[in-house]
Formats: C-alpha cells, sequence, structure tokens
C-alpha cells in the first residue's frame, strides 16, 4: 500500500470516527472539502453564509437563478429611488424558524451589524459592497437603504449569501432564518446539520435531514462515497468522474462561475515584470491541463476572467505560445544561456505555490512547471494550506499562487475584481496596482447603463490580459457525484444554491 492511499484512509477513518450518532433514514449527508468555521457560525461573518444558504436555512432578499437572472427572493420587489436610495417590499406572511414574523425592523437589525466592526457579524467584505449611508423601515414591510455613492450592483449585491436576512437567535433557534431547513448543530470543520422547517411557506422539505461533513482530501471524498459513508460529493475528482457513474452514481457536471487563476506577485522577484508575467502565460497549454488534470469533463480554457455565455465575458482567447513567450522574455532582457533563461546573471526561477482541498489544483500547478520547464524557465511548487499560500505572495516568498474563485458570486462583475486587482482590495495579496483599472472598477459601480458598464468591464478584462494582473487558466465546470434516487438538485453557476424544500432522496 502507497504512502497516498494510507494517508488517504487515515482521513477516512477519522472523518468516520470523528462524527456523532448515524443519521436519519430521510437524510442526504453531503461532503464538502471543508467543514464550519465555528459551533453556530454566523452567517454574516466570513463565508458562512454559503454553507447556511447551500443548505436551505437562510434566505436572501435578492436572488440568482440558474440563468444567472437576478429575482427578487425574501423581497417581493426593489425599487431605485435615487441614485443612492433603494426601497425593498417585503412579501406578506414570511416567518423565521421560531416562527415570529419577518418585519422590516428584524431586516434592518439582522443587516446593520455587517457595518459594525464591534458586532459579531461584521464582514468588512459585505461592507465594503453596501457601502451603508443607513438602512430604515417605510412601514412594517418596507425597508430603504440609502449607499453612501452610487451603486449600480446594490440590487445584486443583496444576493450575497452572507446578507441573510436572520431573526432574534435564541437556545432553540441558534441561527433563526426563513428557509426550507433549521440549524441543529455544527461540529467546526467537520459537520454542519439541518433539519427540515415543515412549516416552510413552500411546502414542507423532502428531506427530513441534511448532514455536511468537511473531507479536505478529493481522494478520501470520493472512498467515503463509494463506501457509502456519504450520499453526495461536491467537487469529485474530475479525473474519476466518468469511471464513477458507470458504478450506477448520478453524475452531475454544468459550467460554473468558477476561475482557476493565477495571483502574481507583482510586486517583487520576476513577475513584478509584465513582460515576464505575460511569457509565463503564454506557456501555459490550457487545453492540455483541461484535457489532463479534468479529463476534459471539468472546464475550457480561459482568456479572460468570466467564462463565455454569462453576459460579462470580454472577447479574449486563450494563447498558447511558446515562441511569443521566448519573444517576452528577451524583450524582458533575459538572456537564454545552455537552455536556461537568465535574469541579471542568475538562473530565472519562479516559485509557484496552490493549496491542495480541490482535486484540479496540484496537476494544474505541476503541469505549469512542465509547461516553464520546457521553455528553459525553472519552476517549483509547492502545495499547502490556502492561507500560507496566500501569505507566500504577500510576503514576497512566491511568485504565483494558484486558486479557485467564482468570479460573478452575485451575478455582478465588479465586487471580486475589487477584491482581487484593485490597489487597496481585501485579497490583492499580489500587490497589483493600476490607476486606470481602480478608476475603472470604480466607474463600474457608479454607472447605471448597461451597456456602458458592459464596455467599461471589457476595458477592465483587456486591461488584465495586456498586463497579465492575474493569469487565467480554466473556467471549471462543478464534477459533483450522489447516489441513484436524489431529485431536485442541479449545480448552480454561483455554487451557493444546492438544497431546496424540494430535493429529495429515495431508494
Amino acid at each position: 500500500m502507497s504512502l497516498m492511499t494510507r494517508l488517504t484512509l487515515a482521513t477516512l477513518m477519522a472523518f468516520s470516527t470523528a462524527l456523532p450518532a448515524m443519521a436519519q433514514e430521510n437524510s442526504l449527508t453531503v461532503s464538502i472539502g471543508f467543514g464550519p468555521t465555528a459551533e453556530v457560525p454566523d452567517p454574516r461573518a466570513g463565508y458562512n453564509g454559503w454553507m447556511s444558504n447551500q443548505t436551505g436555512v437562510t434566505e436572501t432578499l435578492m436572488g440568482i437563478d440558474y440563468e444567472m437572472n437576478l429575482y427578487p427572493r425574501l423581497a417581493e420587489r426593489i425599487a431605485q429611488v435615487s441614485a443612492t436610495t433603494w426601497r425593498i417590499s417585503l412579501r406578506e406572511g414570511l416567518a423565521f424558524h421560531d416562527g415570529t414574523p419577518v418585519t422590516a425592523q428584524a431586516v434592518v437589525d439582522a443587516i446593520a451589524p455587517i457595518s459594525d466592526e464591534n458586532h459579531a457579524g461584521y464582514n468588512a467584505r459585505l461592507a465594503n459592497l453596501l457601502d451603508l449611508a443607513s438602512v430604515s423601515t417605510e412601514g412594517d414591510l418596507g425597508v430603504v437603504f440609502k449607499t453612501n455613492s452610487p451603486n449600480a450592483a446594490f440590487p445584486w449585491t443583496l444576493s450575497d449569501p452572507g446578507i441573510a436576512v436572520l431573526g432574534t437567535a435564541s437556545d432553540a433557534f441558534p441561527i433563526n432564518a426563513t428557509g426550507p431547513f433549521v440549524f441543529k448543530e455544527a461540529i467546526p470543520e467537520q459537520l454542519y446539520r439541518v433539519e427540515a422547517n415543515t412549516d416552510y411557506r413552500l411546502g414542507a422539505p423532502a428531506l427530513e435531514e441534511v448532514r455536511v461533513v468537511g473531507i479536505p482530501d478529493p481522494a478520501a471524498a470520493a472512498l467515503a462515497f463509494e463506501a457509502g459513508e456519504v450520499d453526495m460529493v461536491i467537487n469529485y475528482p474530475e479525473t474519476d468522474f466518468a469511471r464513477i457513474q458507470e458504478t450506477g452514481a448520478l453524475g452531475f457536471a454544468a459550467p460554473t462561475a468558477r476561475l482557476y487563476f493565477y495571483t502574481v506577485n507583482a510586486a517583487s522577484g520576476p513577475m513584478a515584470n509584465p513582460l515576464i508575467r505575460r511569457a509565463v502565460s503564454a506557456a501555459i497549454d490550457r487545453d492540455g491541463i483541461v484535457q489532463a488534470a479534468l479529463s476534459g469533463v471539468g472546464g475550457v480554457p480561459a482568456g479572460t476572467v468570466y467564462p463565455a455565455g454569462m453576459g460579462w465575458a470580454a472577447d479574449i482567447a486563450p494563447v498558447y505560445d511558446p515562441a511569443l513567450a521566448e519573444q517576452l522574455l528577451t524583450e524582458a532582457g533575459a538572456v537564454k544561456e545552455g537552455g536556461t533563461w537568465m535574469v541579471d546573471g542568475a538562473p530565472l526561477e519562479i516559485d509557484i505555490v496552490t493549496y491542495s482541498s480541490r482535486a484540479a489544483l496540484a496537476p494544474t500547478a505541476e503541469l505549469t512547471q512542465a509547461f516553464l520547464q520546457a521553455i528553459g524557465v525553472k519552476a517549483n511548487v509547492r502545495v499547502g494550506e490556502y492561507g500560507a499560500s496566500n501569505d507566500a505572495i504577500a510576503n514576497g516568498s512566491a511568485d504565483m499562487f494558484l486558486q479557485a474563485w467564482v468570479t460573478t458570486p452575485q451575478g455582478d462583475p465588479g465586487a471580486v475584481l475589487e477584491a482581487l486587482l484593485k490597489s487597496t482590495g481585501g485579497s490583492n495579496a499580489g500587490g497589483y496596482a493600476n490607476a486606470e483599472l481602480d478608476q475603472l472598477l470604480a466607474d463600474g459601480r457608479t454607472t447605471f447603463d448597461a451597456e456602458g458598464r458592459k464596455a467599461i468591464y471589457d476595458r477592465v478584462q483587456e486591461i488584465i490580459a495586456a498586463e497579465a494582473a492575474i493569469i487565467p487558466v480554466f473556467h471549471v465546470s462543478q464534477t459533483n457525484v450522489a447516489r441513484a434516487g436524489l431529485t431536485g438538485y442541479a449545480v448552480h453557476p454561483t455554487e451557493t444554491y444546492w438544497i431546496t424544500h424540494e430535493t429529495a432522496l429515495t431508494e
């Protein structure tokens, strides 16, 4: 037995022994690469809202449908009063899990803490997206939002899972929300368990219980599925996706807005030079990566940030041209000696970091290493934890950080790019700065005309490509598997919706 197999089995055994009592008969156990962050994960904090939204516990004022259209969810309608004022009208008859009514004041009380640095629900990312000057009530069912500046993305922002509508918490309902399932317990990093809300307004859920278990190792998750320990795996290893369906398992694969890309260290080291960044990008055979790392089923090569067919993608095709890569290295002042590119008398060397919770990350980094070495650029790959990889880019001890983000989690194109590439962006670990890009991202928020916004974000993508501000690799199709009998489920392009009251699992 190989060391890797022993480690995978050890992970699976740890997962099996760590869980509490067995699931109920009419339940669904879902494996994902991470677990909850706390015993009661506040949906507003961090990215906790993703899991509470995915499991049907929390709901938002607005939602994103499977065609990436915005729609009123708990809201009945939204109206723009002025450039900085929006009015939400709530649906009548909404109730929290404890039976109390959903009122305008309850919405204010749920959302205001997001911008309060002294509250446990504070979220700097969401506070920046909301940019609230005030939020107030207008009668029992009217909520008025006033923003500090015009914000065309505001209605889309209200679909973010972290901006959940919550009632007063109690021992019985520590997450007192409105969805088809009620939060029951969480074990940090291991388990998130919910039970049916039989009084749900759209009908009683078909499932009595949903359990989400965190299994960081994709291979261990696959073993758990085959052993019958879990009923469903989110992000099943692409290289095994075809085979597992031959066993009778159901396969769910559909394009999403998730992009695998390299953040670059634009502040120091070789990748601080845009010519070298562009050379690295041109040296990567993206189609080869899709075929090898994803077995041809998990994605398409990426030339720009957004996937084609989702509205915001500029017409920028991926480029694989090793000759162009070598030309750009020459323009950057590098000299090829004995098959190795030299810069200032030393070999050009690029350190790549990534993390292990997604099966395609490590092989993508290793293939990139091979493509760079094929043109004479030495590359090293380190696989660790997400936080350590991010720190390595931020402190200058790495040059490229391979990661995977949903680029339009709220359906709007601006938020993720502001975080990743704005000079003051909260996730701009590589230190990229471009004054024109900063201004365009600001303009994207304040421009309400749809054609005008499209032109702005097209120009943003042109700058990203011209400077290799990030290096897109591929747009991923999420590949999930479930045991036969699962109905009422489909892959959502934002990946933030899983379980509804109609989801069922039959023998």
